[in-house]
């Protein structure tokens, strides 16, 4: 891709402005760009797309997503040793990179939407991961301002996403994910991908929204599915005692000994909407 985009290699991009990955920050860099490439196209055509990126680094993503025909990207980045980096990148793609410094956690990336389709793709920082995650999930409005993400996890975390009922895997996470939208892994990546390699395989996952999720209360959800998972080897009728128990689960034609894992989304919905 070097040749493609015309701009040096990330190593040496890397070691002129001094940028070496923060463990503080999640930081771990993909300098293969045959990979980013791979990444940036499992989230589609981008030609007439607006691309949210977190923590694009030294800039290994922005250039394949630019490189593949974005029609823009918002980047989000915590770290300012970064930005002469990106500022290269968006001279070299004059009017096509936005470079907001910032944490992503604090970013309203619904108040940024353009109007048109917007997509996210991004090789999240480990350690915010799945919390941004859950906010591009629970946004003010629904459909949400997103057409897709395209996120880099922990292989483990990618698993807990695309989990359902009776997978060892499931848990919160798949419950909240299952609800909003339908989950895919796409493909795994080696530690030796990155600089420098973390200890865990990496994933990357496809999320694409539901048109109409079940009617739920966000808040009750939570509530239920912490009280079911906190305790998920015991029965039901056990581990939420505190929101209804036994009764509740009648209610809901539910056997009180079943636990938390064989429980379909639909009824943890069911069972929220009880409460």
């Amino acid at each position: 891709m070097a040749a493609l985009d015309g701009l040096p290699p990330l190593r040496d991009v890397i070691a002129r402005h001094g940028l070496d990955a923060k463990k503080a920050l999640g930081q771990n860099f993909l300098l293969d760009l045959n990979i980013t490439q791979k990444v940036a196209r499992s989230a589609g055509d981008l030609s007439d797309v607006t691309v949210f990126e977190v923590g694009p680094g030294p800039g290994g993503l922005t250039r394949a997503l630019l490189a593949l025909g974005a029609k823009k990207v918002i980047a989000v980045e915590r770290d300012s040793r970064c930005l002469p980096a990106l500022a290269e990148i968006s001279a070299h793609y004059p009017g096509r990179l936005e470079v907001i410094e910032g944490d992503a956690l604090k970013t309203d990336f619904e108040s940024l939407a353009p109007e048109g389709p917007v997509r996210i793709v991004a090789n999240l920082p480990y350690n915010i991961g799945t919390q941004l995650l859950i906010n591009w999930l629970m946004p003010r409005q629904w459909p949400p301002f997103w057409q897709s993400l395209t996120l880099m996890f922990q292989k483990e975390v990618g698993e807990r996403i695309v989990a359902q009922e009776n997978d060892d895997h499931y848990g919160r996470l798949g419950v909240l994910c299952g609800w909003r939208a339908e989950a895919q892994m796409v493909f795994d990546l080696s530690p030796q991908a990155f600089t420098p390699p973390p200890k865990v395989t990496s994933t990357v996952v496809h999320l694409t929204p539901r048109v109409s999720p079940l009617p739920c209360d966000l808040a009750k959800l939570e509530k239920l599915t912490q009280a079911a998972f906190g305790q998920r080897r015991k029965m039901l009728r056990a581990s939420l005692k505190s929101l209804g128990g036994e009764a509740l689960l009648t209610r809901a034609g539910i056997d009180p000994a079943r636990r938390a894992e064989t429980l379909s989304v639909e009824e943890f919905c069911q069972l929220a909407n009880l409460l």
